[in-house]
């Protein structure tokens, strides 16, 4: 197949697979005063909240499963404050020790506080799946559940790397709402995403991104109990296409969510004319450098979950590291600043502009809001500097900043980005996304190091290189910690021979396949809890997993 085919291919297959937020939901202390000290009146309002982000996305096909909700009726559990930076960082860190009881691939924080100046929310820029900076958090600022669903599909938006629209992009009408991406909202409330939208988050997903999205929500965890017609495969359900007006599936009876007659499936890349694949069969291609295949195993619908190599595992010839899923090159970041000749500026760009500390120059901001200054060390960390042609970066709304410094005799042009601009054109940073114009986390600064938070950091905390010993220099560990063998190799720890892959990714009987593939929830209050056990660490089976309601202990 030619790389031409194959790209197509694989757009095609990003833009029609179903893809699956599991979201956490946690609402402050001032949220639930907010509603009159009253959990159902707050629970009620959340969960409609909820739905509506669900339903926004699903024009995008990608479902959103509130697999928890958390609310602090009794005090905060961290300090919640009208500054959104350090409350972002405060949330995101709680975020990350609390995956560790209820994983999830995403968590907002909405507070009935108000933020400093017009800022209604904040979130970090494509980061979707990140262990560490996958979230966002969400001033409830009107008495309908839109509204705040309005703001946290807007944020959420920014995780999956859409930036704010640009003129010419949004064709719905004002006094319909506009659309989520806008720079500001009012009301009537958006409900909407537009092609920009869709371009910006093909964009994030054929990169690598969003790499937690293909497995199946453990329904397990999922909030709301079983319900036919929901397009989630439950306990006691053969097939479920949704509801019986927006079934397609010739396999499916909606009405009961059984399988038809003869049928042995009915959904999912491993079903064809409603028969399960073989298995081995390939069901995702990788899709990048650190990306790997799954196959299917012959015995459910679905595709395993989508592994890729671990963080801080070495890519494109030991000049990055793979973040999840990503490679992260400078190179890379700078192309799709400013097109096909971008690439990274020399050091010394980033050591003179970076060490300023100012809007133009900078290692991203403190706990608040002021620019911090680079460090020597840390100057690859902050502020993107390329070398291009182009005289303007790609989008309507981004500012160019051009610096000249002199090295010897020679002058070398430094080129970044500054803010986001609003549609009125005024200089106004973009205050709802952390600053699109900064090295990404995850990108490596220095020999055994990486970005981390605007800071070059010794990659030993990641643990790549611990667990990929294990294997025995004949594979590399994939985001399950587990060894994704070569070919010739078989899991779980790639000391003997056998057909490569790991215990995750299915079954492999064809080395053909991995050619070219090179290795270098409860829902919980302080007082009460409502649900169910939260899931295994093996959340990414291929197997069906089957909810049993909701249990009151």
């Amino acid at each position: 197949m030619s790389p031409w085919r194959r790209r197509r291919r694989e757009k095609r297959e990003l833009g029609q697979n179903t893809k699956y937020v599991e979201l956490l939901l946690v609402a402050d202390k001032a949220e639930f005063q907010k509603h009159d000290y009253n959990l159902e009146k707050t629970k009620l309002k959340l969960l409609e909240a909820a739905n509506l982000v669900d339903k926004f996305y699903k024009a995008l096909n990608i479902r959103v499963a509130l697999i928890g909700l958390e609310i602090w009726t009794t005090q905060d559990k961290i300090n919640v404050s009208d500054n959104p930076h350090s409350t972002l960082a405060a949330f995101l860190s709680w975020r990350r020790k609390q995956r560790q009881i209820l994983p999830n691939d995403n968590a907002q924080l909405i507070t009935g506080k108000s933020f400093q100046g017009t800022t209604i929310g904040l979130s970090p820029l494509k980061v979707m799946c990140s262990d560490y900076e996958s979230g966002g958090v969400n001033t409830d600022h009107s008495d309908l559940a839109v509204g705040v669903a309005a703001t946290m599909a807007h944020e959420m938006g920014h995780n999956f790397g859409m930036t704010h629209d640009t003129k010419g992009c949004c064709q719905s009408k004002a006094e319909d709402g506009g659309c989520i991406m806008a720079p500001a909202t009012g009301h009537p409330f958006p409900r909407i995403f537009n092609d920009c939208n869709r371009r910006e988050l093909m964009s994030f997903l054929s990169s690598g991104g969003g790499k937690c999205l293909y497995n199946l929500p453990n329904t397990k965890a999922m909030y709301g109990g079983q319900r036919c017609g929901n397009g989630y495969l439950e306990e006691g359900e053969e097939c479920d296409c949704g509801e019986e007006e927006e079934c397609t599936s010739p396999c499916c009876n909606a009405s009961n969510c059984t399988l038809k007659a003869g049928a042995e499936c009915a959904h999912g890349v491993c079903c064809h004319n409603c028969k399960l694949k073989s298995p081995g069969v390939l069901c995702r291609p990788s899709s990048g450098p650190c990306d790997l295949p799954e196959y299917c195993d012959g015995k459910t619908e679905s595709c395993p979950a989508n592994f890729y190599l671990m963080d801080g595992t070495s890519c494109a010839d030991g000049k990055a590291y793979c973040y999840t899923g990503m490679c992260l090159t400078l190179d890379l970041q700078c192309r799709s600043l400013w097109g096909r000749d971008g690439r990274s500026a020399p050091d010394k760009c980033f050591t003179e502009v970076n060490k300023a500390g100012d809007m133009y120059g900078n290692c991203g901001k403190d706990l608040l809001g002021k620019y911090r200054s680079c460090t020597d060390r840390d100057a690859k960390c902050g502020k993107i500097q390329c070398s291009t042609s182009a005289t303007k970066p790609i989008g309507n709304n981004a500012v160019i900043i051009e610096t000249s410094i002199t090295d010897g005799k020679k002058k070398i042009y430094c080129k970044g980005t500054h803010v986001y601009k609003l549609p009125h054109g005024d200089p106004e940073p973009q205050t709802d996304a952390l600053d699109p114009g900064l090295v990404m986390t995850g990108t490596k600064c220095g020999d055994n190091s990486i970005c981390f938070h605007g800071e070059c950091r010794n990659n030993s905390f990641l643990k790549a290189d611990e667990c990929n010993s294990k294997c025995h220099g004949h594979g590399l560990c994939n985001n399950n910690h587990n060894c994704h063998c070569d070919a010739g190799w078989a899991p779980p720890q790639c000391d003997q021979k056998g057909s490569g892959g790991s215990v995750d990714s299915g079954p492999v009987i064809s080395q053909s396949e991995t050619h070219g593939l090179h290795m270098a929830s409860a829902v919980k209050y302080d007082a009460f809890l409502i649900g169910c056990p939260p899931p295994s660490p093996t959340t990414g089976s291929s197997s069906p997993v089957t909810p049993k309601g909701i249990k009151w202990v």
